[in-house]
Order: C-alpha cells, then sequence, then structure tokens
C-alpha cells in the first residue's frame, strides 16, 4: 500500500465515511496565504520542482538547517538542484513532522507520484515533476483550478499597488476569486524611522496626498480602505505578539507622529501608543464595512540577528512567545465592543498553552451573529496534526465547533493547496474517533454535514466574499 492512500490518516469506518461523503469534495476557500498576486496576474509557470517548492518556504528551510545543510542552499544562491535534492536528503529525518505528510500529499496530488522522497529517489522524481510541470494546466492558475479553489485571499501591503489584482479581475480565464487582504503591520513601524518613513512615501504615492499630519496619514489608511474595499477585499490581517492596550489620547497619538515624521525613532512605549491608537481606528473602520479582522497572535520573530542581518525577516527564525494575553485581549476587544464597533474577528493562536484563554476570551465578545468572534484554525507551529486537533478541541469544549471557519494554507507556494485535504483528514478522524467512542452521537449525517460546513461553506457565508 502506498504512503499516501483512499484512507490516510482515516483510523476508523466512521472517519472514512465523514471524509469521504462529506469533507472531500467540498471546494476551497483559502482566505489568508501568502501567494504573489502579480504570479496569477502573469499566470506563471515554474520550471523545476525547487521552484515551485523551495522559493520562499521557512517550514523546509528550519528543516534544512536543522538536517546540516549549508545556508548557501537554503536562502542562499545555491544551484536549484541542489537545493532541491538538500531537501530530499533532509527529508527521510523528518517522520512526525507534518512537512513529511505535505510533502508527499503534494506529490501524489500535484504530480500521481507514490514514491517515498529520499537521496535515493530524488532523481527520479526530480525528472517526473519537471516533466509534469511543462504540461499546460501546471501554470499557477490552472494549479488553482487543479485543486478546485473557489477563492482566495492574498496578504497586501496598504501602501504597495494593487495593479495585479485589477488585472485578475479582468482577466476571464481566471476561474478562481482572487481577493486582497488588507495588512497594515508597518502603519506602527515606528521603532525604525528611517524604515517607516520609507514606507510612508510609498503610501503617499499610491493615495497621491501628502502627509504632514496625523491626520493626513489616518485619512490615507482610510482611503486604502476605501480602495481595497472597492476591488473585493473583505478582511484585514494583523500580526501581534499580544493585542495592543495602550491607548493614548488624539493629542498623544499626533505628537509621536511628529516625532517620527522628524527622522526620531519613537520609543518602545510610544511605538505600543501608538500601535493601540492606529488599530482603534482601523478596527473602526472594519466594522463599518462589514470586514472580518485576523490577528495573528504570539509570534517571537526575527530571532537569529545573522540571519536578519544575512537574508532579512521571514528566513525562517521565528518561534512561539511566552505573552501576556487575556488582559491585553480584553482590553482592546472590550474598547470596540463598547463603542459597538468590534468586527467579525478571526484570532490565531501560535502558543498552545494559551489556547483555552483566547478562546474562552472569544467567547466573552460573541453577538450579532454566529461565530462572530472566531478562533482560528492551528498556525504556523501549531499547523500540524496535534496543534489542529487540540484547536478543534478547544473550540468544541468552551464554543460551537459548528460554525467554525475552517482551515487556511498561510503558505506561498501553489503546490501547497493539499494542506487542505490534511486538514479535512484530520478534522473527520477527530469527529469520526468521538463518534466511535459515544463522545458525540454516530450520526453520520449529523455529524457530516457539521464537518462538511467547516470545509467549505461557513467560511464563504461568514467572510462576505463575492464569490461565484
Amino acid at each position: 500500500m502506498p504512503f499516501i492512500h483512499d484512507d490516510f490518516l482515516l483510523s476508523n469506518n466512521q472517519a472514512v465515511s465523514l471524509y469521504h461523503e462529506y469533507a472531500k469534495n467540498e471546494p476551497i476557500l483559502d482566505f489568508h496565504n501568502h501567494l504573489p498576486p502579480d504570479e496569477i496576474a502573469t499566470d506563471r509557470r515554474f520550471e523545476n520542482l525547487a521552484e515551485a517548492w523551495l522559493e520562499a518556504d521557512h517550514y523546509k528551510w528550519r528543516a534544512m538547517r536543522a538536517n546540516g545543510t549549508p545556508e548557501e542552499l537554503v536562502t542562499g544562491n545555491g544551484d536549484p538542484k541542489e537545493k532541491y535534492l538538500a531537501w530530499a536528503a533532509t527529508l527521510p529525518h523528518a517522520l512526525g513532522n507534518p512537512l513529511y505528510h505535505w510533502t508527499h500529499l503534494e506529490l501524489k496530488r500535484c504530480f500521481d507520484i507514490d514514491i517515498l522522497l529520499g537521496p535515493d529517489t530524488a532523481e527520479e522524481i526530480w525528472d517526473a515533476a519537471n516533466q509534469k510541470l511543462q504540461a499546460p494546466d501546471f501554470s499557477a492558475c490552472g494549479m488553482l483550478e487543479k485543486f478546485q479553489v473557489k477563492a482566495l485571499c492574498t496578504t497586501d501591503d496598504p501602501a504597495n499597488p494593487t495593479s495585479d489584482h485589477q488585472k485578475i479581475v479582468a482577466d476571464e480565464q481566471v476561474s478562481t476569486g482572487v481577493y486582497p487582504t488588507f495588512r497594515p503591520d508597518k502603519a506602527w513601524g515606528i521603532r525604525d524611522a528611517s524604515a517607516f518613513l520609507d514606507w510612508l512615501e510609498n503610501l503617499i504615492e499610491q493615495t497621491s496626498k501628502e502627509i504632514t499630519t496625523l491626520n493626513d496619514f489616518l485619512e490615507c489608511l482610510a482611503k486604502r480602505v476605501n480602495h481595497f474595499h472597492e476591488i473585493g477585499c473583505r478582511l484585514s490581517d494583523h500580526s501581534f505578539p499580544s493585542f495592543p492596550s495602550c491607548f493614548p489620547t488624539e493629542s498623544e497619538a499626533r505628537n509621536i507622529f511628529t516625532k517620527v515624521l522628524n527622522e526620531e525613532n519613537a520609543t518602545a512605549e510610544e511605538t505600543q501608543k501608538f500601535t493601540g491608537f492606529i488599530m482603534l481606528f482601523l478596527g473602526r473602520l472594519y466594522s463599518a464595512k462589514g470586514w472580518t479582522m485576523q490577528v495573528h497572535l504570539g509570534p517571537l520573530r526575527n530571532n537569529a540577528s545573522r540571519l536578519l542581518k544575512k537574508f532579512g525577516p521571514d528566513a525562517g527564525t521565528d518561534s512561539i512567545g511566552d505573552w501576556n494575553q487575556a488582559e491585553n485581549m480584553r482590553e482592546f476587544l472590550d474598547k470596540l465592543d463598547n463603542e459597538d464597533s468590534l468586527p467579525k474577528t478571526i484570532v490565531y493562536n501560535n502558543n498552545p498553552a494559551d489556547n483555552f484563554t483566547l478562546a474562552t476570551m472569544l467567547g466573552n465578545f460573541q453577538r450579532d451573529l454566529p461565530g462572530k468572534m472566531q478562533f482560528g484554525s492551528g498556525w504556523w507551529h501549531l499547523d500540524q496534526r496535534d496543534g489542529m486537533e487540540e484547536q478543534l478541541k478547544t473550540l468544541a469544549n468552551v464554543g460551537l465547533l459548528s460554525h467554525f471557519v475552517g482551515m487556511l494554507t498561510d503558505s506561498r507556494s501553489f503546490l501547497s493547496f493539499p494542506r487542505h485535504e490534511y486538514f479535512r483528514r484530520i478534522l473527520c478522524n477527530l469527529l469520526g474517533t468521538w463518534m466511535a467512542e459515544g463522545f458525540v452521537p454516530d450520526s453520520t449525517d449529523l455529524v457530516g454535514n457539521l464537518a462538511k460546513r467547516i470545509c467549505y461553506s461557513n467560511a464563504k457565508d461568514y467572510l462576505g466574499l463575492e464569490i461565484s
């Protein structure tokens, strides 16, 4: 039997029925990823498996470093095939890591290759996959269609142009709905005044408005929110160690902003205050627009300064942070809730110790619609079987699993959509095990329809995207 078989990860009859009868054939709505819109707009083709697999995959980079791979073959300028061979040499050591599962799911679903990847099979797989990559349906858009990706949401800086998204909308050949996501994290990057002012120049270029005051800045942000909305955006995204909880007066915020405009770095305390001010401003805008606010919570980023200096951020040197979450989260959510300005919110947790803390806090602010406050899927370091199962169990224990909006790839690769299959199998196996144990009713229809909603329709109904 091949490693990736029909009942992969399904350990009982109930799980098999749930997956094959309810979950398997649902379309994909991938509402958070880092796919480059320009590669969709140009329908990029990939010359080889190294390009498609390794270009921006910091998950693989971490594993390769752990296997002793020279940095030249990780983020460096090494030969693409040599990089691929280094990944092939690493993978047999990754048993138990989701990378092992993802890699072989992708080989099977993308290329119909059942061979285990390792040093002895690397050449054979390289040749077979590269040959398939030349076929017309292996372009960026072809792979979206192949995986039944009904819609996806990229991650977009408001200071960057949106021309690629507009090209995609105008292209009748693109069958997948492609939507931008408003990611304004650099709007409070004021600890480094020089970098912030460079970013501000880009924002000025996109809005055609000079920024000499705090009000100018807020108007520009609002202008970009309106523009994003016009081209289909219905989500924002942010990442914090913990929720902002310092809320200065407008006068204080104005003084901080003026200081940075004068090329003076903000202090840590000033940055916290400014972040809180801007996030409240944006939260009110999101609520007024009916958007969903996503918050990716808890990472400690760029820990290896050596690689940060050499490569920059997103080099694969980020870890789980142990921050105080509950009180900060309460302060932020409560403030917007009291103003009747709390938008639909999805919070993704990076620290498993915080699962119940975050899930119970979100439950305090439910109102207006089913599942308004969402405890998001296992993220980043928790994007694996144990992490997914614990997120699902936590939500079921303290909330309503039935309203959960499900999985996303958080990926930079067009080959990564089998991660939805991975999640669906894990979901169905957990639910099937509960059925077999008598923990939930042994009713395939009751539990199966719950699984089916989590796979697609809950997200579709919740996000409000105009999906055809």
